[in-house]
């Protein structure tokens, strides 16, 4: 039996678990306001990730507009920021 890093354990573990999305929702929230700016993420109520699918929520028309724009580059951005290719798509709602 060879000895794994705990790092590596985990990063097993999340692979085969649902839990994965929901933690990478949490870096992603953690990182918002950096990533899209401080007034984009006062109005973004909620952001979740299922099946390599981004999904934000806001009630502000003109934001939902406006991000509907930039879904290339928040899927970009996300990325790099995770550090894999993990969102395939981003739906905002």
């Amino acid at each position: 039996m060879g000895q794994v890093s705990i790092g590596d354990a985990i990063q097993q573990f999340l692979k085969g678990s649902r839990l994965k999305g929901d933690i990478q929702a949490l870096q992603i929230e953690e990182l918002w306001e950096k990533l899209m700016g401080k007034t984009i993420a006062r109005y973004t109520s909620k952001i979740y990730i299922i099946n390599q699918t981004l999904f934000i929520t806001t009630s502000v028309a003109p934001l939902k507009q406006e991000l509907s724009y930039q879904r290339e580059k928040i899927k970009l951005r996300v990325n790099e920021a995770l550090g894999a290719k993990t969102i395939q798509d981003v739906v905002i709602n």
